[in-house]
């Protein structure tokens, strides 16, 4: 099972020195996807478009498919 990561989209945002209240405010996003982003939930491919064409990069650089270890997180 494959469960999906932020940690680089979050990171990009600490380089930016941009808080999440930013992000949704600049890429036009609802609390509810930044909150399921926070969670390392699934977000639809446009919230993850739109993501990326704000911060200008791929989607690979802001998120990643890691395998799951069946252990809570």
């Amino acid at each position: 099972m494959m469960t999906v990561s932020y940690k680089k989209l979050w990171k990009i945002l600490i380089d930016k020195d941009m808080k999440k209240q930013d992000l949704k405010e600049e890429v036009g996003v609802s609390w509810g996807v930044v909150t399921k982003l926070s969670k390392g939930e699934t977000v639809s491919m446009d919230a993850l478009i739109k993501i990326c064409k704000y911060l200008e990069c791929d989607i690979g650089d802001v998120v990643e498919l890691v395998a799951d270890t069946g252990e809570e997180q």
